[in-house]
């Protein structure tokens, strides 16, 4: 018989899915964090929003694991939404 998974696993699960509701995840302990990426990468989930939330930690395994991966931050353009009267 298989085990149970762990509240922990679950909970890593829950936030994966539910990404889109967290604006703040720097109180997350170390492992948690590199567990939540390792995860978030394996599920193909990772987009700039979600990269931006695991930067903004600030934690350097967080970024160095990023930085190994070669995970680059893409910048999109932004084009002023008004004319300033210069044309």
């Amino acid at each position: 018989m298989r085990n149970p998974p762990t509240l922990l696993s679950l909970t890593i699960d829950s936030t994966i899915k539910n990404f889109s509701s967290l604006s703040d995840i720097s109180f997350l302990p170390e492992h948690i964090l590199l567990e939540i990426l390792s995860r978030t990468l394996k599920a193909g989930k990772l987009n700039e929003r979600i990269l931006q939330l695991f930067v903004s930690t600030g934690n350097e395994e967080i970024l160095s694991a990023i930085e190994a991966l070669n995970i680059k931050h893409i910048s999109h353009p932004v084009l002023p939404t008004r004319c300033s009267g210069r044309f």
